[in-house]
């Protein structure tokens, strides 16, 4: 609407009049710029009926089997998520100490864990094996094959030819988890991403 200001005869302005610029509604006659109850009343109950049914639209149809109909998805919401690049350093997060701790590294196909102590002055091989990468999302393990070439001659090392690994991302929260053994016992470490 545009305020239109019409002259009097006496020279004053007489006070603006509001004149619609649509009419999306017919309020009587043509000249007629007032709006009675009864119209205001039906204009109201349009509108209440329009917004109802655009919020009924707007819920789970019902399919022929009477189970509520999935909502379409976006094709971001849609696409796959990728798989979990586990490659970089990982850190026990379970040690009896915070001086003496596994750390691992891993490679596009190779996994290496260290013994760690003295606050990370000292270092001595545990594992050296093989990594294989997940194609798809989600948690995932795998069996990894002793590097015996270098685990041999290191004296904490195990000599285990294989090593069991699984991965799993929960409240995005990656960690990787394996068993040790060392002098008849046997504990679960799990490594975080650093």
């Amino acid at each position: 609407m545009t305020p239109q200001i019409t002259p009097l005869g006496n020279g004053s302005l007489r006070q603006p009049t509001f004149v619609p610029l649509i009419r999306l509604w017919p309020l009587g006659d043509i000249g007629d710029t007032t709006m009675n109850s009864i119209q205001a009343k039906r204009i109201l109950a349009l509108a209440a009926i329009a917004l109802l049914g655009g919020s009924l639209a707007g819920c789970a149809a019902a399919t022929e089997s009477g189970t509520a109909a999935a909502p379409e998805s976006s094709p971001e919401a849609s696409a796959p998520a990728a798989p979990a690049d586990l490659t970089g350093e990982w850190r026990s997060t379970n040690s009896d100490s915070e001086d003496s701790y596994q750390s691992a590294t891993i490679t596009s196909d190779s996994i290496e864990i260290n013994w760690v102590s003295d606050g990370g002055s000292t270092r001595a091989l545990y594992w050296a094996g093989s990594y294989a990468a997940s194609s798809e999302s989600g948690a995932f393990s795998w069996d990894s094959q002793n590097y015996t070439e270098q685990t041999s001659a290191a004296m904490l090392a195990s000599g285990d030819p294989t090593k069991f690994f699984s991965y799993e991302d929960e409240d995005d929260n990656a960690v990787i988890s394996y068993e040790v053994s060392a002098m008849g016992v046997t504990k679960m470490v799990t490594l975080e991403r650093q």
